[in-house]
């Protein structure tokens, strides 16, 4: 079964660059978008838990798009994330991304409240229907505290506005039979199962480790569709002390150390995150040393 990939292959979950007294980087994130655009990216997602958009006000995520869209222009697509646990505020947050010309969204499980299957289905409806842009649904229990369950996601991607599904819920049994029984066009959301999930049928990945190691994951992808899956899995091997030292702690507070130190804009966090520890910062490099990456 082929399946297209309608956002590209190689997409990263990209941080906002903070200046020291919190505010945002304008002149980072338009850089960290470029540098990602030229470093084997298909996509960029902004917005996103690992853009720390919890911590960003409605007029900053309006504006990161606006940004990140000028910079990169018609060479790679650019997600947001407007996804919320109020479906009306969602609808509010999709309308602004087009608005802002994003070219995607990225909808996320609401989290927190634990609704029934009825009201996941119900609230991506709504928020699909709210816009003319294309949803990449986000599954990730560990966060949301709920998943979607199987009928659910299938179900949904009936939905002509519904073409992709964001998988972070670490069930490659379940999104098997899901793949299987729809073709719906699956996005690893976690970095380690990229190749496990490929293996099962999915499409691309959505990466958080992207940030440092773009061009070798987009070459995991180049491999293994090319039918390739030895160098593919050595890649994989290859990146194993990326993948696990990235998320150590939460990834957007080592993914901004990995840039800082790369002497990219990573900047800074806002609370309730904090910044790396010098000791987190020392097994960091360590890690990414490890995975072969070149450091100052």
């Amino acid at each position: 079964m082929h399946i297209d990939a309608p956002f590209g292959r190689m997409l990263t979950a990209m941080v906002t660059p903070f200046n020291k007294d919190l505010s945002i980087d304008w002149a980072g994130v338009e850089r960290l978008a470029k540098h990602l655009a030229n470093n084997g990216h298909d996509g960029i997602v902004v917005n996103g838990t690992t853009g720390e958009a919890p911590t960003t006000k409605p007029e900053e995520k309006d504006e990161i798009i606006r940004v990140v869209k000028a910079a990169v222009g018609s060479q790679i697509k650019v997600l947001a994330g407007a996804g919320d646990n109020e479906t009306s505020f969602s609808i509010d947050q999709a309308k602004r991304a087009e608005k802002a010309g994003a070219d995607g969204l990225l909808i996320v499980v609401p989290y927190y409240n634990k609704p029934p299957q009825a009201g996941i289905k119900a609230h991506f409806l709504a928020v699909a229907n709210s816009t003319s842009l294309p949803v990449m649904m986000y599954d990730i229990p560990g966060r949301t505290g709920v998943e979607m369950e199987s009928d659910t996601i299938i179900s949904l991607y009936e939905h002509p506005q519904i073409v992709a599904l964001k998988d972070a819920k670490g069930n490659v049994a379940a999104t098997s039979w899901v793949i299987k029984r729809s073709g719906i066009p699956v996005y690893s959301g976690d970095d380690i199962l990229n190749l496990p999930f490929l293996s099962i049928g999915a499409v691309g990945f959505v990466s958080v480790c992207g940030h440092t190691v773009g061009n070798q994951l987009k070459e995991m992808l180049n491999a293994w569709f090319a039918g390739n899956s030895a160098r593919a899995l050595e890649i994989h091997q290859q990146l194993l002390p990326v993948f696990t030292g990235t998320f150590r702690t939460q990834g957007a507070i080592l993914t901004k150390a990995a840039l800082n130190m790369l002497g990219l804009p990573g900047g800074f966090t806002r609370l309730p995150l904090v910044d790396a520890t010098d000791a987190q910062i020392a097994q960091l490099r360590e890690d990414l040393q490890q995975g072969g990456v070149a450091l100052n």
